[in-house]
Protein backbone atom coordinates (compact mmCIF):
# COMPACT_ATOMS: atom_id res chain seq x y z
CA UNK A 1 0.00 0.00 0.00
CA UNK A 2 2.19 2.90 -1.51
CA UNK A 3 0.85 6.35 0.10
CA UNK A 4 1.33 9.59 -1.27
CA UNK A 5 5.17 10.86 -1.27
CA UNK A 6 4.39 14.54 -1.75
CA UNK A 7 2.59 14.70 1.87
CA UNK A 8 5.96 14.40 3.54
CA UNK A 9 5.82 18.60 3.49
CA UNK A 10 3.11 18.95 5.85
CA UNK A 11 4.39 20.44 9.05
CA UNK A 12 2.55 18.39 12.03
CA UNK A 13 2.09 21.77 13.49
CA UNK A 14 -1.45 21.69 11.53
CA UNK A 15 -2.20 18.45 12.33
CA UNK A 16 -1.30 18.54 16.07
CA UNK A 17 -3.55 21.54 16.62
CA UNK A 18 -6.30 20.04 14.26
CA UNK A 19 -6.27 17.24 17.12
CA UNK A 20 -6.37 19.32 19.94
CA UNK A 21 -9.17 21.47 18.92
CA UNK A 22 -11.04 18.73 18.02
CA UNK A 23 -11.18 17.22 21.15
CA UNK A 24 -10.38 19.40 23.51
CA UNK A 25 13.98 1.38 30.98
CA UNK A 26 21.05 -1.77 35.28
CA UNK A 27 18.86 -6.79 36.45
CA UNK A 28 15.82 -5.14 38.84
CA UNK A 29 17.82 -1.77 39.98
CA UNK A 30 19.34 -4.39 38.49
CA UNK A 31 19.14 -6.40 42.10
CA UNK A 32 16.75 -8.40 41.95
CA UNK A 33 -16.33 7.05 24.13
CA UNK A 34 -17.83 4.66 23.03
CA UNK A 35 -20.65 5.56 21.01
CA UNK A 36 -23.19 4.27 23.12
CA UNK A 37 -25.00 4.84 25.99
CA UNK A 38 -23.24 7.98 28.31
CA UNK A 39 -25.42 7.69 31.16
CA UNK A 40 -22.89 6.51 33.22
CA UNK A 41 -19.42 8.56 32.59
CA UNK A 42 -17.57 5.62 34.46
CA UNK A 43 -16.87 2.39 33.21
CA UNK A 44 -16.04 -0.78 34.80
CA UNK A 45 -12.55 -0.48 35.29
CA UNK A 46 -12.90 2.88 36.81
CA UNK A 47 -11.96 4.70 33.72
CA UNK A 48 -14.61 7.63 32.08
CA UNK A 49 -16.86 7.16 28.95
CA UNK A 50 -17.11 10.19 26.82
CA UNK A 51 -19.59 13.01 27.96
CA UNK A 52 -22.67 13.50 26.23
CA UNK A 53 -21.84 15.57 23.03
CA UNK A 54 -18.12 14.59 23.25
CA UNK A 55 -18.10 11.91 21.02
CA UNK A 56 -14.68 11.33 19.55
CA UNK A 57 -13.39 12.33 15.93
CA UNK A 58 -12.74 9.98 13.00
CA UNK A 59 -12.78 10.73 9.29
CA UNK A 60 -11.80 7.69 7.29
CA UNK A 61 -11.83 10.19 4.25
CA UNK A 62 -9.02 8.32 1.99
CA UNK A 63 -8.26 6.13 4.29
CA UNK A 64 -5.85 3.28 3.56
CA UNK A 65 -7.34 0.00 2.88
CA UNK A 66 -6.55 -3.46 1.62
CA UNK A 67 -7.38 -4.46 -1.75
CA UNK A 68 -10.82 -6.01 -1.86
CA UNK A 69 -9.25 -8.89 -2.72
CA UNK A 70 -6.47 -9.11 -0.68
CA UNK A 71 -7.75 -9.89 3.23
CA UNK A 72 -4.29 -11.29 4.68
CA UNK A 73 -1.97 -9.14 6.66
CA UNK A 74 1.65 -10.86 6.77
CA UNK A 75 4.91 -8.87 8.60
CA UNK A 76 8.18 -9.96 10.75
CA UNK A 77 7.87 -9.67 14.16
CA UNK A 78 9.54 -6.59 15.71
CA UNK A 79 9.86 -5.38 19.42
CA UNK A 80 11.73 -2.77 18.90
CA UNK A 81 11.00 0.31 21.25
CA UNK A 82 13.66 3.35 20.40
CA UNK A 83 11.36 5.37 18.34
CA UNK A 84 9.23 5.80 21.39
CA UNK A 85 11.93 6.15 23.49
CA UNK A 86 13.61 9.25 21.22
CA UNK A 87 10.24 11.02 20.89
CA UNK A 88 9.94 11.44 24.17
CA UNK A 89 13.63 13.07 24.34
CA UNK A 90 12.90 15.23 21.40
CA UNK A 91 9.50 16.70 23.38
CA UNK A 92 11.36 16.75 26.70
CA UNK A 93 13.66 19.23 24.56
CA UNK A 94 11.34 20.83 23.58
CA UNK A 95 10.85 19.93 19.76
CA UNK A 96 8.16 18.19 17.71
CA UNK A 97 10.04 14.40 16.62
CA UNK A 98 10.32 14.36 12.54
CA UNK A 99 7.65 12.32 11.76
CA UNK A 100 9.95 9.74 9.34
CA UNK A 101 11.21 8.75 13.11
CA UNK A 102 7.60 7.93 14.29
CA UNK A 103 7.25 4.19 14.15
CA UNK A 104 3.54 3.18 15.60
CA UNK A 105 4.81 -0.11 16.39
CA UNK A 106 7.37 0.55 18.67
CA UNK A 107 5.30 2.87 20.59
CA UNK A 108 2.26 0.25 21.28
CA UNK A 109 5.24 -2.34 21.81
CA UNK A 110 6.72 -0.14 24.98
CA UNK A 111 4.30 -1.06 27.41
CA UNK A 112 3.72 -4.31 29.57
CA UNK A 113 0.41 -5.99 28.31
CA UNK A 114 -1.42 -8.77 30.16
CA UNK A 115 -1.16 -11.41 27.64
CA UNK A 116 -1.28 -15.25 28.75
CA UNK A 117 2.39 -16.65 28.34
CA UNK A 118 2.93 -20.03 27.14
CA UNK A 119 5.03 -22.91 29.54
CA UNK A 120 7.80 -23.44 26.93
CA UNK A 121 9.29 -21.46 23.52
CA UNK A 122 7.21 -20.32 21.57
CA UNK A 123 4.31 -17.78 21.91
CA UNK A 124 0.81 -17.67 22.94
CA UNK A 125 -1.50 -15.71 20.33
CA UNK A 126 -4.29 -13.36 22.09
CA UNK A 127 -6.86 -11.14 19.98
CA UNK A 128 -9.32 -8.83 21.26
CA UNK A 129 -11.10 -5.56 19.96
CA UNK A 130 -13.03 -2.92 21.00
CA UNK A 131 -15.16 -0.58 18.45
CA UNK A 132 -14.74 3.10 17.62
CA UNK A 133 -17.08 6.35 17.77
CA UNK A 134 -16.79 6.19 14.00
CA UNK A 135 -19.56 3.77 13.17
CA UNK A 136 -18.46 -0.18 12.07
CA UNK A 137 -14.88 0.88 12.87
CA UNK A 138 -12.95 -0.84 15.19
CA UNK A 139 -9.46 -1.58 16.54
CA UNK A 140 -8.04 -5.30 16.52
CA UNK A 141 -5.56 -6.11 18.66
CA UNK A 142 -2.89 -9.04 17.87
CA UNK A 143 -1.36 -9.81 21.39
CA UNK A 144 2.23 -12.10 21.36
CA UNK A 145 4.12 -13.06 24.15
CA UNK A 146 6.76 -15.83 24.69
CA UNK A 147 7.56 -17.27 28.39
CA UNK A 148 8.43 -15.71 30.88
CA UNK A 149 12.47 -14.80 31.15
CA UNK A 150 14.57 -17.29 33.51
CA UNK A 151 16.31 -15.96 36.57
CA UNK A 152 19.93 -15.18 35.16
CA UNK A 153 21.46 -18.45 36.96
CA UNK A 154 19.39 -20.42 34.36
CA UNK A 155 19.85 -18.40 30.88
CA UNK A 156 22.93 -19.70 28.43
CA UNK A 157 25.96 -17.67 29.36
CA UNK A 158 26.12 -15.09 27.00
CA UNK A 159 29.14 -13.59 24.81
CA UNK A 160 28.69 -10.42 24.42
CA UNK A 161 30.86 -8.03 21.73
CA UNK A 162 30.34 -4.26 22.85
CA UNK A 163 30.70 -2.39 19.94
CA UNK A 164 31.55 1.43 21.11
CA UNK A 165 31.40 4.74 19.08
CA UNK A 166 34.09 6.82 20.33
CA UNK A 167 33.74 9.60 17.79
CA UNK A 168 33.50 13.15 18.47
CA UNK A 169 29.94 13.22 18.63
CA UNK A 170 29.70 11.24 21.20
CA UNK A 171 31.71 14.06 23.75
CA UNK A 172 27.98 15.38 24.26
CA UNK A 173 26.88 14.60 28.26
CA UNK A 174 24.41 11.80 27.88
CA UNK A 175 26.35 9.93 25.15
CA UNK A 176 29.92 8.60 25.68
CA UNK A 177 29.31 9.07 29.68
CA UNK A 178 26.29 7.25 29.96
CA UNK A 179 27.77 4.46 27.91
CA UNK A 180 30.82 3.85 30.15
CA UNK A 181 28.46 3.94 33.19
CA UNK A 182 26.44 1.55 31.33
CA UNK A 183 28.68 -0.64 30.48
CA UNK A 184 30.18 -0.88 33.72
CA UNK A 185 27.54 -2.13 35.77
CA UNK A 186 25.90 -4.25 32.86
CA UNK A 187 29.51 -5.80 33.46
CA UNK A 188 28.99 -6.62 37.29
CA UNK A 189 25.93 -7.46 36.90
CA UNK A 190 27.08 -10.32 34.36
CA UNK A 191 27.70 -13.64 35.91
CA UNK A 192 31.21 -15.35 35.72
CA UNK A 193 30.74 -17.37 33.21
CA UNK A 194 29.55 -14.79 30.82
CA UNK A 195 32.12 -13.48 27.86
CA UNK A 196 32.44 -9.27 27.05
CA UNK A 197 35.07 -8.36 24.54
CA UNK A 198 34.99 -4.22 23.71
CA UNK A 199 35.41 -2.64 20.41
CA UNK A 200 35.44 0.73 19.63
CA UNK A 201 35.50 2.94 16.60
CA UNK A 202 35.69 7.08 15.32
CA UNK A 203 37.96 7.52 12.26
CA UNK A 204 39.31 3.48 12.25
CA UNK A 205 37.80 0.31 14.61
CA UNK A 206 39.87 -1.13 17.27
CA UNK A 207 39.19 -4.59 19.58
CA UNK A 208 40.57 -2.88 22.71
CA UNK A 209 39.68 -5.97 24.88
CA UNK A 210 39.51 -9.20 22.85
CA UNK A 211 36.76 -12.07 24.14
CA UNK A 212 37.55 -12.33 28.16
CA UNK A 213 35.91 -14.94 30.51
CA UNK A 214 34.20 -12.84 33.41
CA UNK A 215 35.08 -14.77 36.33
CA UNK A 216 38.88 -13.48 37.48
CA UNK A 217 39.05 -10.57 34.67
CA UNK A 218 36.00 -8.39 35.08
CA UNK A 219 38.70 -5.22 36.55
CA UNK A 220 40.28 -5.89 32.40
CA UNK A 221 36.81 -5.40 31.41
CA UNK A 222 36.19 -1.89 33.32
CA UNK A 223 39.45 -1.09 32.72
CA UNK A 224 38.67 -1.30 28.75
CA UNK A 225 35.22 0.89 29.42
CA UNK A 226 36.53 3.26 31.82
CA UNK A 227 39.20 3.81 28.98
CA UNK A 228 36.97 5.36 26.44
CA UNK A 229 37.83 8.56 25.09
CA UNK A 230 36.18 10.58 22.76
CA UNK A 231 37.98 10.88 19.15
CA UNK A 232 37.14 12.03 15.51
CA UNK A 233 34.76 11.77 13.03
CA UNK A 234 32.45 8.61 13.28
CA UNK A 235 33.01 5.25 10.81
CA UNK A 236 30.33 3.01 12.17
CA UNK A 237 30.74 0.87 8.79
CA UNK A 238 34.24 -0.64 10.07
CA UNK A 239 33.22 -0.60 14.02
CA UNK A 240 29.97 -3.31 12.83
CA UNK A 241 32.77 -5.02 10.72
CA UNK A 242 35.46 -5.23 13.54
CA UNK A 243 33.18 -6.33 16.03
CA UNK A 244 31.70 -8.80 14.29
CA UNK A 245 34.70 -10.35 13.28
CA UNK A 246 35.78 -10.38 17.00
CA UNK A 247 32.55 -11.79 17.83
CA UNK A 248 33.31 -14.50 15.43
CA UNK A 249 37.14 -14.55 16.60
CA UNK A 250 35.48 -15.11 20.41
CA UNK A 251 32.90 -17.18 19.22
CA UNK A 252 31.39 -19.92 21.94
CA UNK A 253 29.22 -22.38 21.47
CA UNK A 254 26.19 -23.26 23.51
CA UNK A 255 26.31 -19.47 24.13
CA UNK A 256 24.31 -16.73 22.90
CA UNK A 257 26.65 -14.72 20.66
CA UNK A 258 25.64 -10.92 19.98
CA UNK A 259 26.79 -8.14 18.86
CA UNK A 260 25.96 -4.88 21.13
CA UNK A 261 26.62 -1.45 18.81
CA UNK A 262 26.10 1.77 21.20
CA UNK A 263 26.62 4.57 18.95
CA UNK A 264 24.64 8.23 18.22
CA UNK A 265 24.62 6.77 14.39
CA UNK A 266 25.53 9.74 13.02
CA UNK A 267 28.50 7.97 10.24
CA UNK A 268 30.16 10.88 8.45
CA UNK A 269 33.20 8.26 7.65
CA UNK A 270 34.02 5.36 5.63
CA UNK A 271 30.85 2.82 4.86
CA UNK A 272 27.46 4.96 5.89
CA UNK A 273 24.70 2.06 3.92
CA UNK A 274 23.74 -0.15 6.25
CA UNK A 275 22.86 -2.60 3.69
CA UNK A 276 26.47 -1.87 2.39
CA UNK A 277 27.57 -2.68 5.89
CA UNK A 278 25.80 -5.39 6.64
CA UNK A 279 26.90 -7.16 3.35
CA UNK A 280 30.11 -7.09 4.69
CA UNK A 281 29.39 -9.30 7.44
CA UNK A 282 26.71 -10.75 6.31
CA UNK A 283 28.54 -14.38 6.25
CA UNK A 284 29.04 -14.00 10.33
CA UNK A 285 25.30 -12.94 11.05
CA UNK A 286 24.23 -16.26 8.82
CA UNK A 287 26.40 -18.82 9.63
CA UNK A 288 27.23 -18.00 13.11
CA UNK A 289 24.08 -16.84 14.36
CA UNK A 290 25.39 -13.44 15.46
CA UNK A 291 22.87 -11.10 16.05
CA UNK A 292 23.05 -7.43 16.77
CA UNK A 293 21.62 -5.49 19.90
CA UNK A 294 21.94 -1.29 18.86
CA UNK A 295 21.43 0.77 21.45
CA UNK A 296 21.08 4.71 20.71
CA UNK A 297 22.06 7.77 22.23
CA UNK A 298 22.40 11.40 22.22
CA UNK A 299 19.80 14.09 21.08
CA UNK A 300 20.67 13.89 17.51
CA UNK A 301 20.58 10.39 16.71
CA UNK A 302 20.62 8.35 13.19
CA UNK A 303 17.10 6.11 13.61
CA UNK A 304 16.93 5.39 10.27
CA UNK A 305 20.53 4.07 10.16
CA UNK A 306 20.53 2.64 13.30
CA UNK A 307 16.73 1.16 12.56
CA UNK A 308 17.95 -0.71 9.33
CA UNK A 309 21.07 -1.97 10.64
CA UNK A 310 19.05 -3.58 13.39
CA UNK A 311 16.11 -5.19 11.16
CA UNK A 312 18.59 -6.77 8.82
CA UNK A 313 20.71 -7.73 11.47
CA UNK A 314 17.88 -9.87 13.36
CA UNK A 315 18.19 -7.36 16.03
CA UNK A 316 16.54 -4.82 17.62
CA UNK A 317 17.08 -1.40 18.74
CA UNK A 318 16.57 0.30 21.95
CA UNK A 319 16.98 4.48 22.90
CA UNK A 320 18.68 5.81 26.43
CA UNK A 321 19.09 9.71 26.98
CA UNK A 322 19.36 9.11 30.79
CA UNK A 323 19.90 6.85 33.51
CA UNK A 324 16.53 5.40 33.74
CA UNK A 325 16.30 4.70 30.05
CA UNK A 326 19.80 2.65 29.90
CA UNK A 327 18.57 1.08 33.59
CA UNK A 328 15.59 -0.54 31.52
CA UNK A 329 18.02 -0.91 28.55
CA UNK A 330 20.93 -2.62 30.18
CA UNK A 331 19.38 -4.70 32.78
CA UNK A 332 15.70 -5.71 31.20
CA UNK A 333 15.71 -5.11 27.53
CA UNK A 334 19.58 -6.59 26.33
CA UNK A 335 19.19 -9.55 29.18
CA UNK A 336 15.43 -10.68 27.67
CA UNK A 337 17.55 -10.73 24.47
CA UNK A 338 20.69 -12.41 25.75
CA UNK A 339 18.52 -15.83 25.28
CA UNK A 340 16.29 -16.61 22.13
CA UNK A 341 13.20 -18.50 22.31
CA UNK A 342 12.35 -18.39 18.51
CA UNK A 343 13.85 -17.31 15.40
CA UNK A 344 12.69 -15.75 11.83
CA UNK A 345 9.23 -15.31 13.70
CA UNK A 346 6.38 -14.05 11.71
CA UNK A 347 2.67 -13.14 11.77
CA UNK A 348 0.02 -13.37 9.54
CA UNK A 349 -3.94 -12.77 10.16
CA UNK A 350 -6.53 -13.31 7.45
CA UNK A 351 -9.66 -11.41 8.16
CA UNK A 352 -12.84 -12.50 7.09
CA UNK A 353 -13.86 -10.78 3.95
CA UNK A 354 -17.69 -11.65 4.90
CA UNK A 355 -17.71 -9.63 7.75
CA UNK A 356 -14.64 -6.99 7.06
CA UNK A 357 -14.81 -4.34 4.50
CA UNK A 358 -11.15 -2.90 4.77
CA UNK A 359 -8.42 -3.08 7.50
CA UNK A 360 -5.41 -1.20 8.03
CA UNK A 361 -1.93 -2.53 10.18
CA UNK A 362 -0.86 0.43 12.35
CA UNK A 363 3.09 0.52 11.70
CA UNK A 364 5.39 -2.34 10.73
CA UNK A 365 6.30 -0.40 7.47
CA UNK A 366 9.73 -1.76 6.79
CA UNK A 367 8.72 -5.15 8.44
CA UNK A 368 5.83 -6.15 6.11
CA UNK A 369 6.45 -9.71 4.49
CA UNK A 370 4.57 -11.00 1.14
CA UNK A 371 2.11 -13.20 2.17
CA UNK A 372 2.99 -15.80 0.01
CA UNK A 373 6.77 -15.69 2.02
CA UNK A 374 4.40 -16.53 5.51
CA UNK A 375 5.73 -20.16 5.56
CA UNK A 376 8.85 -19.39 3.67
CA UNK A 377 11.46 -20.42 6.18
CA UNK A 378 14.03 -18.76 4.36
CA UNK A 379 12.54 -15.53 4.55
CA UNK A 380 13.45 -13.46 7.02
CA UNK A 381 11.81 -12.47 10.05
CA UNK A 382 12.27 -11.32 13.54
CA UNK A 383 14.27 -12.96 16.59
CA UNK A 384 12.70 -12.48 19.63
CA UNK A 385 13.33 -13.13 23.62
CA UNK A 386 11.82 -14.35 26.42
CA UNK A 387 9.42 -12.13 28.54
CA UNK A 388 8.42 -10.37 25.72
CA UNK A 389 5.26 -9.52 24.14
CA UNK A 390 4.86 -8.13 20.53
CA UNK A 391 1.33 -6.46 19.72
CA UNK A 392 0.11 -5.22 16.41
CA UNK A 393 -2.88 -3.17 16.11
CA UNK A 394 -5.45 -3.27 13.22
CA UNK A 395 -7.83 -0.52 11.96
CA UNK A 396 -10.79 -2.79 10.74
CA UNK A 397 -13.85 -1.72 9.25
CA UNK A 398 -16.81 -3.97 9.28
CA UNK A 399 -19.65 -4.61 6.68
CA UNK A 400 -22.88 -3.07 8.36
CA UNK A 401 -24.44 -5.69 10.70
CA UNK A 402 -21.69 -7.82 10.22
CA UNK A 403 -22.38 -11.45 12.41
CA UNK A 404 -19.66 -14.09 12.90
CA UNK A 405 -15.96 -14.82 12.59
CA UNK A 406 -14.15 -11.50 12.36
CA UNK A 407 -10.34 -12.78 11.90
CA UNK A 408 -7.74 -15.06 12.86
CA UNK A 409 -4.10 -14.74 13.53
CA UNK A 410 -1.27 -17.23 13.19
CA UNK A 411 2.36 -16.48 14.28
CA UNK A 412 5.20 -18.92 12.84
CA UNK A 413 8.42 -19.17 14.40
CA UNK A 414 11.80 -21.31 14.40
CA UNK A 415 13.02 -23.42 17.27
CA UNK A 416 16.47 -21.37 17.87
CA UNK A 417 18.12 -25.09 18.50
CA UNK A 418 16.86 -27.47 16.25
CA UNK A 419 15.30 -24.60 13.34
CA UNK A 420 11.98 -26.72 13.26
CA UNK A 421 9.22 -24.86 12.59
CA UNK A 422 5.99 -24.10 14.81
CA UNK A 423 2.74 -22.49 14.36
CA UNK A 424 0.17 -21.23 16.90
CA UNK A 425 -3.01 -19.39 16.12
CA UNK A 426 -5.64 -17.36 17.84
CA UNK A 427 -9.14 -16.21 16.53
CA UNK A 428 -11.64 -13.58 16.75
CA UNK A 429 -15.29 -13.05 16.64
CA UNK A 430 -17.66 -10.02 15.95
CA UNK A 431 -19.32 -10.69 19.18
CA UNK A 432 -15.94 -10.60 20.69
CA UNK A 433 -15.74 -6.41 19.96
CA UNK A 434 -16.32 -4.81 23.35
CA UNK A 435 -18.95 -1.52 22.45
CA UNK A 436 -16.44 1.20 23.41
CA UNK A 437 -12.40 1.40 22.96
CA UNK A 438 -12.90 3.14 26.52
CA UNK A 439 -14.71 0.24 27.62
CA UNK A 440 -12.14 -2.32 26.84
CA UNK A 441 -9.43 -3.61 29.19
CA UNK A 442 -6.65 -0.75 30.94
CA UNK A 443 -4.00 -2.80 28.48
CA UNK A 444 -5.93 -2.73 25.34
CA UNK A 445 -7.20 1.34 26.53
CA UNK A 446 -3.14 1.72 26.55
CA UNK A 447 -2.13 0.63 23.63
CA UNK A 448 -4.97 2.18 21.52
CA UNK A 449 -3.70 5.48 23.26
CA UNK A 450 -0.02 4.49 22.20
CA UNK A 451 -1.40 4.18 18.91
CA UNK A 452 -3.11 7.43 18.37
CA UNK A 453 -0.25 9.52 19.71
CA UNK A 454 1.67 7.91 17.33
CA UNK A 455 -0.70 8.51 14.50
CA UNK A 456 -0.87 12.06 15.79
CA UNK A 457 2.63 12.50 15.45
CA UNK A 458 3.05 10.85 12.29
CA UNK A 459 0.44 12.71 10.15
CA UNK A 460 1.73 16.11 9.85
CA UNK A 461 4.52 15.66 7.86
CA UNK A 462 4.91 11.71 6.42
CA UNK A 463 2.59 10.58 3.19
CA UNK A 464 1.12 9.03 6.32
CA UNK A 465 -3.00 9.30 5.61
CA UNK A 466 -5.02 10.55 8.09
CA UNK A 467 -6.10 9.93 11.97
CA UNK A 468 -6.97 6.60 12.85
CA UNK A 469 -10.44 6.17 13.13
CA UNK A 470 -12.06 7.66 16.57
CA UNK A 471 -8.95 9.74 17.65
CA UNK A 472 -9.40 11.97 20.38
CA UNK A 473 -7.42 15.14 20.49
CA UNK A 474 -4.48 15.70 22.85
CA UNK A 475 -6.03 17.32 25.58
CA UNK A 476 -8.41 14.30 25.83
CA UNK A 477 -5.72 11.53 25.10
CA UNK A 478 -3.17 13.12 27.74
CA UNK A 479 -6.15 13.04 30.19
CA UNK A 480 -7.03 9.10 29.37
CA UNK A 481 -3.10 8.52 29.76
CA UNK A 482 -3.50 10.37 33.19
CA UNK A 483 -6.20 8.45 34.19
CA UNK A 484 -4.65 4.95 32.94
CA UNK A 485 -1.42 5.60 34.57
CA UNK A 486 -3.87 5.94 38.24
CA UNK A 487 -5.71 2.53 37.50
CA UNK A 488 -2.49 0.36 35.93
CA UNK A 489 -0.25 2.39 38.62
CA UNK A 490 2.38 2.04 36.03
CA UNK A 491 5.08 4.86 35.78
CA UNK A 492 5.40 4.46 32.06
CA UNK A 493 1.85 5.19 31.45
CA UNK A 494 2.41 8.43 33.22
CA UNK A 495 5.13 9.06 30.82
CA UNK A 496 3.11 8.83 28.03
CA UNK A 497 0.67 11.20 29.45
CA UNK A 498 3.66 13.40 30.08
CA UNK A 499 4.85 13.18 26.46
CA UNK A 500 1.30 13.79 25.26
CA UNK A 501 0.94 17.16 27.03
CA UNK A 502 4.51 17.93 25.98
CA UNK A 503 3.51 17.60 22.42
CA UNK A 504 0.33 19.83 22.56
CA UNK A 505 2.37 22.28 24.64
CA UNK A 506 5.24 22.18 21.74
CA UNK A 507 2.65 22.98 19.21
CA UNK A 508 0.83 25.53 20.42
CA UNK A 509 4.17 27.37 22.24
CA UNK A 510 2.71 26.99 25.78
Amino acid sequence: MERNRTQRSRRIHGTLLALTAAGSLLLTACAAGGTGDHTNNADKHGLPAPAPGQHDRGDDKGFETAPSDDHLSTFALDVDTASYTYARRTLADGRTPDPSTVRPEEFVNSFRQDYRRPDGNGFSVTVDGARTARPDWSLVRVGLATRAAEPAQKRPPAALTFVVDVSGSMDEPGRLDLARQSLDTMTDRLRDDDSVAVVTFSEHAETVLPMTRLGGHRGEVHDAIDGLEAQSSTNLGAGVETGYATAVAGLRKGATNRVVLVSDALANEGETSPDAILRRIDSARREHGITLFGVGVGSNYGDALMERLADKGDGHTAYVSDTDEARKVFCQQLPQNIELTARDAKAQVAFDPHTVAEFRLVGYDDRKVADDNFRDDRVDGGEVGPGHTVTALYAVRTRPGADGHLATATVRWLDPTTRSPHEETGALETGALKDSVWEASPRFQVTAVAAYFADALRAGGTDHGPALPGAPGLTRLAARAATLADVTEDQDVQALADAIREAHDTDTGD
